[in-house]
């Protein structure tokens, strides 16, 4: 897929249990979902998707709605949780980077913690310039998704306080 971020931007607001394995490593098996369910054409190509998926209309959103749902369904019925794979990835990533002692991704944390405030913090006080206001605008996008990656990589992700919410609030409903 050569608008693969594009495309995953796209599907997190519509189906964002395919969108999240189209990112991971389950990308192939989403792709034959949305290449069998959506498209109806079993063994589509990456591109061949794509190409549907930029070309969707709004009555194609509906149908999207419903190929994540079957998604999910699928997903869960097979026990395949993508927040533990996604887990395990960033634990991955911590171990190595402990076992290594390597200092980039801490030097790569602050550029982009820094860089962020930074270009924050001037447009906050200049404004954006007529000029270049929508790539500086893509800049802050893009920073502001790279601080989420760095917090999520050093604090974990605010997935398992939501399940945890959830259970607690499951308990109390079913104690009363």
């Amino acid at each position: 897929m050569k608008n693969k971020d594009k495309i995953i931007r796209f599907l997190g607001t519509v189906a964002p249990t395919v969108a999240a394995a189209l990112g991971g490593p389950m990308a192939g098996v989403a792709v034959d979902a949305l290449a069998t369910q959506f498209m109806g054409r079993q063994g589509a190509s990456a591109d061949e998707v794509e190409q549907a998926i930029l070309g969707a209309s709004a009555a194609d959103l509906t149908k999207l709605k419903q190929v994540d749902a079957e998604f999910a369904a699928q997903l869960q019925a097979a026990g395949i949780e993508l927040e533990r794979i996604a887990a395990d990835d960033r634990d991955s990533a911590r171990a190595r980077q402990v076992e290594t002692k390597d200092r980039t991704p801490g030097i790569l944390a602050a550029v982009v913690i820094v860089g962020f405030f930074g270009v924050l913090a001037y447009v906050t006080l200049n404004g954006l310039p007529a000029d270049s206001g929508p790539v500086l605008a893509l800049l802050i996008g893009s920073l502001a998704t790279g601080l989420s990656q760095v917090l999520n990589f050093y604090f974990g992700s605010s997935v398992g306080s939501k399940d945890k919410d959830a259970v607690i609030a499951g308990m109390k409903g079913g104690a009363a």
